[in-house]
């Protein structure tokens, strides 16, 4: 157990749990432990999916150590503090094999919703209260916020939750596409569940697509595509998946 971090095992679903009262800002250290978390699951064969959540009742998170910040006017922009760490993170889960889910309670704000943003996916409540609030200080997202949140909602929604700091609820986030559905953190563990259930193997292909051709022409989308569903029925997983319809029976996964 970490100090700001604890995992906890539910079956074949890891639940991750960010806890720094009253609000769990995002500090460098909680990050470092996250990522090794991240990491130290991604290797488990046992864990086939990940669930994040803030502890307490207030906050997913709130957003960066904004106590951390003064100390970063001199650094190298390379060093970026909480701002380059979430950047890091989120590099990492974009690299997972292991699907990750977002759970969403409270405020998601700044680099909470920058982390939120870099998981697979997202489920938070309708009351949660979702932006990106950095320019109420004088400064723009860091973590992700100006370039994974246009991907997602678009570029005008975007620059209106960035150029006002404004939240919106989770069910306007929900509506926007910002989130994948509306719920409580039973219903991200039952979606985790349901991803847990799925061959490992090609979730992890279907993880490498979408952050690879995010970019690329539709073209080379679709070559790109076509490699990796021959990559799935060349493997382990997509035999055992296919004998198993054909048997009707349910298949059991190795994820190779």
């Amino acid at each position: 157990m970490g100090q700001f971090v604890h995992s906890e095992q539910d079956g074949a679903v890891a639940l991750l749990t960010i806890d720094n009262p009253p609000v769990n800002a995002l500090k460098a250290a909680l990050l470092e432990e996250l990522e090794a978390a991240l990491l130290r699951l991604d290797e488990d064969e046992g864990t086939r999916a990940i669930v994040i959540r803030g502890a307490g009742e207030r906050a997913f998170v709130a957003g960066a150590d904004i106590k951390e910040f003064p100390a970063l006017r001199d650094a190298p922009p390379q060093e970026g503090g909480s701002a380059r760490g979430i950047q890091k993170v989120g590099g990492v889960i974009d690299r997972l094999q292991t699907p990750t889910i977002a759970a969403i309670h409270g405020f998601c704000l700044g680099g909470g919703l920058e982390l939120a943003m870099a998981c697979d996916l997202r489920v938070a409540s309708a009351d949660a209260q979702l932006g990106q609030p950095e320019i109420k200080l004088g400064l723009i997202p860091g973590g992700g916020g100006t370039q994974r949140l246009p991907r997602l909602v678009g570029r005008g929604r975007a620059l209106l939750l960035n150029m006002t700091g404004d939240p919106i609820s989770g069910a306007q986030a929900c509506e926007w596409g910002l989130v994948e559905r509306v719920g409580g953190l039973e219903d991200a563990l039952a979606l985790a569940r349901t991803l847990a259930e799925r061959s490992p193997h090609a979730i992890g292909v279907l993880k490498k697509l979408a952050a690879e051709t995010a970019d690329l022409t539709l073209e080379e989308g679709l070559k790109r595509e076509s490699e990796g569903f021959f990559r799935c029925l060349r493997s382990e997983d997509g035999a055992e998946g296919v004998a198993a319809f054909i048997e009707k029976r349910e298949p059991r996964w190795t994820g190779r």
